[in-house]
């Protein structure tokens, strides 16, 4: 009889997982995934990517508002799970991933114990790191810090921006995922403690705060803040004018490192491009979007509006 697996996840990034195991023919005896939500402009009710799956492929969906219900609980036991994969889902309780024989494994898209938290693709472009990757870990008590199972890594590209880079980490997160899966039930992978060295740094979630764009900081770590924060959020900057003030997202932008005379953080349109002064140059912002408006390309955006002279952000 082949081995159980009950599978937990909701983003796409959980989905191009689920989709890998069940072409490597894992048997999967149900899918836990978030509750159906509004999106889109009509606010239709979707049900998450990984839920579209699972429908396509008839498989059990369970959809608990509450990890501890004891109906819940129960009705996992049920399912009899030699293992439980979990890839982008809220953190479960005890009593739910103590349930499997053979346990439950995360995986989590950076190499612990570097960048523990909830967005760690993001916060590795922020940071300008060269590398980074995907690990599988045994599920504990804590966030992010069980014992390792396996990980895999990969370039950074300086092309690279958070959407580019979950694409890359999602398509080696579900390879890693299907060969954890494989030696956990062939009992070939020894897991490992994490080994904290105290350099590790952090992936906090992403919130109204640190979406904004510091002018202090250097060119290049502005840069690397908006590919870290592209195509979502988007980073956010404070646009002020006169006496009122408004707050733009910029999505895409290029670095112009050179000298110039004019006072830093100042927005100047020059040869039909929108550009914000820096005290090592220019930032060229290709793609923005202003409050109730869609993204848009700088050139479009300069037919329809006019910038004023005394246009700063801070």
């Amino acid at each position: 009889m082949s081995k159980r697996i009950i599978f937990f996840g909701t983003p796409e990034f959980a989905g191009i997982c689920l989709s890998k195991i069940l072409e490597e023919n894992f048997s999967v005896v149900a899918v836990i995934t978030a509750a159906d939500k509004p999106s889109g402009r009509g606010k239709k009710i979707n049900p998450s990517a990984v839920k579209k799956i699972a429908l396509e492929k008839n498989l059990k969906v369970l959809q608990p508002s509450n990890l501890k219900d004891p109906a819940f609980v129960n009705e996992l036991k049920e399912l009899k799970p030699d293992l439980m994969v979990v890839v982008a889902f809220r953190m479960l309780p005890k009593v739910v991933w103590s349930i499997p024989i053979q346990g439950t494994f995360n995986l989590h898209a950076s190499l612990l114990p570097n960048y523990r938290g909830a967005a760690p693709i993001n916060w590795a472009i922020i940071n300008q790191e060269k590398t980074t990757g995907v690990t599988t870990f045994f599920i504990d008590d804590k966030i992010d810090s069980g014992e390792i199972l396996l990980q895999n890594s990969v370039a950074i590209s300086p092309k690279d921006n958070a959407g580019s880079l979950h694409d890359k980490l999602a398509e080696m997160g579900s390879e890693l995922v299907c060969t954890t899966i494989q030696g956990i039930f062939e009992n070939s992978i020894k897991s490992k403690v994490q080994q904290l060295e105290g350099s590790e740094k952090s992936a906090p979630k992403l919130d109204k705060q640190n979406t904004f764009i510091d002018w202090s900081q250097s060119l290049d770590a502005i840069g690397a803040k908006i590919e870290g924060l592209s195509p979502y959020p988007g980073a956010k900057t404070k646009v002020t004018e006169g006496g009122s003030t408004t707050v733009i997202k910029i999505f895409e932008a290029q670095l112009i490192k050179e000298p110039h005379t004019f006072q830093p953080n100042k927005i100047v349109i020059e040869n039909r491009k929108i550009l914000i002064t820096h005290k090592e140059g220019f930032l060229n912002c290709i793609n923005l979007q202003f409050p109730g408006k869609k993204k848009m390309a700088a050139l479009d955006i300069l037919n329809g509006r006019t910038f004023s002279s005394e246009m700063v952000v801070n």
